[in-house]
C-alpha cells in the first residue's frame, strides 16, 4: 500500500494492515516463475511436434502449417477443459497454461461448460464470448489500425 494512501487509513487500520502483513504468508515467486516456466514450454514444444508432424506428413508449407496446428492446440485444450485435467495443470503452474492458444480456448471452454445449464443461447453462447468478444473486439481492431497504417506507409513510398 503506498504511503499516501496509508496517510487516509486511521491508526486502527493501519495497525491492522501492519498486523495483516506481518502474517501473510510469503509466495514462492522463484518456484512459481520456474513451473510456469516449465509447464509453458512444454505446451509450445507440444504445439512445435503438432506443427512438425503436418510437416512431415502431410503437403504442408512452414507458411500453411499454422492453421491446422492452431486448430489441433485449440482441440487439445478443449479436451482437456472438458475432462478437468487443464485446471488441475493450471492451478499447479499458474501463469504457464495462459499461452495464448490454449489459454484462451480454455476459458471459453470453461464459461461454455459453466453455464451450459442455462440452455444453448442464453448459457453458453451469452457466457462464453463475454471474456472471448473483448479479445475478438480488440484483435479486430488492432488489425484494422494496422492495416491503415500500413495502407497509408504503402501510399506514401513506403515498402
Amino acid at each position: 500500500m503506498s504511503n499516501k494512501k496509508k496517510k487516509k487509513l486511521t491508526p486502527v487500520q493501519q495497525e491492522y494492515h501492519s498486523f495483516s502483513k506481518l502474517r501473510e504468508p510469503r509466495r514462492p515467486i522463484l518456484l512459481n516463475c520456474l513451473k510456469a516456466f516449465i509447464v509453458g514450454g512444454i505446451i509450445c514444444i507440444i504445439g512445435q511436434g503438432v506443427s512438425d508432424f503436418f510437416l512431415w506428413n502431410f503437403d504442408f508449407t512452414e507458411k500453411t502449417v499454422g492453421n491446422p496446428t492452431v486448430a489441433i492446440m485449440i482441440l487439445l485444450s478443449v479436451i482437456l477443459t472438458s475432462l478437468g485435467i487443464y485446471d488441475h495443470i493450471a492451478q499447479w503452474a499458474g501463469a504457464g497454461t495462459a499461452v495464448p492458444v490454449t489459454g484462451f480456448a480454455n476459458s471459453i471452454a470453461s464459461a461454455a461448460i459453466e453455464h451450459r445449464s442455462e440452455g444453448f443461447v442464453l448459457g453458453v453462447g451469452g457466457n462464453m464470448f463475454k471474456l472471448a468478444g473483448s479479445v475478438i473486439v480488440f484483435g479486430v481492431f488492432s488489425a484494422f489500425v494496422v492495416s491503415l497504417i500500413k495502407t497509408t506507409l504503402t501510399m506514401f513510398g513506403g515498402s
